[in-house]
């Protein structure tokens, strides 16, 4: 009993590790895992590795292709959709009701630097990393351990989605003052405003999304 607790303490620790390499944009959407090397750099046995892989692909991160292997998940429109709505629901709610002096808002603040300065270098996909930062902060602002959890996967998800796009200044230059402003409105302790302005944000984020995601459907 013990040994079968241990052993799924390591799955769930593995599968956050893959996980977390698929939000700093480590791992492409469509790229193939090699269980071999896998198993090697991360220490465990295939046994192991193939039960992550299978949390993975019900969590929607990974899928099998057949003569490929295991690859990391390419979102389809529906999955894209889906994302938006779920973090309408949650974002924006989570705005709505926060208290301006939570410690989310400090590691909110934090990451609106975090993208700045890789802005000056025009490291975007750390500017992307640090924007994911952001947004999983103004998620615990909510103080909800489910909706955490919910929103890692969902940022794991969001990431693959941002694979779409070939030049990430696009999308991610942008939103890096919008985030300031967000910041600033609820500091401000205009929690309303700053969930308006959210909305619009991820409406225009979904559209950018959607018309990458349309090409990329075109040229393939």
């Amino acid at each position: 009993m013990k040994k079968d607790a241990a052993t799924q303490m390591l799955s769930e620790k593995i599968a956050e590790t893959i996980r977390q390499k698929i939000i700093v944009g480590e791992l492409a959407s469509g790229a193939r895992l090699s269980e071999a090397a896998l198993s090697e750099q991360l220490d465990i046995s295939r046994n192991t590795l193939r039960e992550v892989f299978r949390m993975l692909t019900q969590e929607g991160l990974l899928r099998y292709e057949p003569n490929r292997g295991v690859c990391v998940a390419v979102p389809d429109m529906a999955a894209i959709l889906d994302i938006y709505r779920i973090r309408r629901l949650i974002e924006c709610d989570a705005l709505t009701h926060a208290y301006p002096l939570h410690p989310a808002v400090a590691k909110m603040e934090a990451a609106v630097q975090e993208a700045r300065e890789y802005r000056q270098t025009s490291e975007w996909r750390q500017v992307g990393t640090a924007n994911m930062k952001f947004h999983t902060a103004i998620v615990e602002l909510a103080d909800s351990e489910r909706l955490t959890r919910l929103y890692r996967n969902i940022s794991a998800e969001l990431r693959l989605v941002f694979g779409h796009l070939n030049d990430p200044e696009i999308l991610y230059a942008p939103y890096i003052e919008k985030n300031a402003h967000i910041l600033a409105l609820l500091v401000d302790d205009q929690n309303e405003k700053a969930a308006r302005t959210l909305a619009e944000y991820l409406e225009l984020s979904e559209r950018t999304v959607l018309a990458a995601w349309a090409r990329h459907q075109q040229s393939s």
